[in-house]
């Protein structure tokens, strides 16, 4: 049976929430983020700041500098949190089957659903006219047999669009995607697979398995997959928590061993209360350290469930030691507790899972 697949995306979210509450800001190219004089990054920009270069995760201080006329907004994220909940309320309206990405994005599987409507692009054009009329907001979608087609779709025509990919029309599809458009390669994946030629995602299918394997590891299998067209994920619509944690970047590079250690000790009390309220246990506890040049590592130490402060604390301290803390300037810290489980009973192995703060 072949799945209709939704992937919904509001767009430019968080900025689209402040041009919506305040009309002088309609039209204008805004950000939402940091002060540029304090180290800000830009969460959101509008598409109108967007048609100068700025992008999310950007110094706002180089934002200011492609657009000077920017509005910078500071977030306001209980207001972006209750619009995000009436639109995943509409969601779950037409189908239980829904798994949130982030705030403003989740994919829904449509094959069944409440208004008994056989065609998934009928299903996404009447939720974007709903999300329309109920938040005011706009968003694009894309439709498809599967999640990685449907992501895809979504954003081929922002803002407010609405792509389909049917079944017949896939390999069409297929041939006009970059090889970056296939998730798990990133820029230096796709250096390396455009150094041998590789274009176009379907390129991919013309290299022997072996050979795409010494090139880009265990990507390999995954990146032939899609580049046929195939992810046989389904949508999962409870998945469970599997980190939490906190970081933060500092308005001035810090240097002073005892601060840094004071910084990653109240991170690590906040990440061991977390788990006393969830009533959980974590296996691994992980710091994220990015120095002034940007240069950024992780370090992770996992033993027998636990959530006692005093231990956490210790093996977040055990772990800065690792790193060149007090002897390089420091401008992130953070610290996250994953491999998460509600006991503290030893596990026979340890579930795999991507650290929480890798970049």
């Amino acid at each position: 049976m072949v799945r209709r697949i939704l992937h919904i995306d509001m767009d430019a979210f968080y900025a689209s929430v402040e041009q919506r509450d305040d009309p002088s800001l309609v039209g204008r190219p805004v950000a939402v983020g940091g002060q540029p004089d304090r180290r800000g990054v830009v969460c959101a920009a509008s598409y109108e700041a967007r048609a100068y270069g700025v992008r999310s995760a950007m110094s706002m201080a180089r934002a200011v500098r492609l657009c000077p006329e920017l509005v910078i907004v500071r977030p306001d994220f209980p207001r972006y949190k209750a619009a995000s909940t009436m639109v995943f309320d509409l969601f779950r309206s037409v189908t239980p089957l829904v798994e949130p990405l982030s705030l403003d994005e989740a994919y829904l599987d449509v094959t069944e659903n409440a208004w008994g409507e056989p065609l998934a692009t009928t299903v996404a054009r009447r939720l974007k006219v709903e999300i329309r009329d109920v938040t005011r907001l706009t968003a694009s979608a894309g439709v498809a047999p599967n999640k990685f087609l449907a992501k895809i779709a979504s954003g081929w025509k922002k803002p407010d669009g609405l792509t389909v990919i049917s079944p017949d029309r896939v390999e069409t599809f297929l041939q006009k995607l970059p090889v970056d458009a296939l998730w798990g390669v990133g820029p230096v994946t796709a250096k390396r697979l455009r150094s041998h030629g590789i274009e176009r995602l379907v390129d991919v299918r013309a290299l022997d398995a072996a050979e795409l394997r010494t090139r880009v590891g265990s990507l390999a299998d995954w990146l032939i997959s899609l580049a046929h067209g195939i992810d046989n994920r389904p949508v999962v619509s409870n998945r469970s928590t599997k980190s939490s944690g906190s970081e933060r970047t500092y308005v001035e590079d810090i240097t002073d061993l005892p601060m840094i250690q004071d910084e990653t000790t109240r991170m690590a009390r906040q990440a061991a209360e977390w788990l006393t309220r969830r009533e959980m246990f974590a296996r691994t506890v992980t710091i994220k350290v990015r120095y002034a040049d940007f240069t950024t590592l992780t370090r992770s130490h996992s033993t027998k469930p636990t959530r006692d402060t005093s231990a956490i604390v210790a093996r977040a301290v055990e772990l800065l030691a690792k790193t060149d803390a007090g002897r390089r300037p420091i401008r992130l810290l953070g610290v996250s507790v994953h491999n998460l489980t509600s006991t503290d009973e030893p596990q026979r192995t340890a579930p795999a899972d991507r650290l929480p703060f890798e970049d």
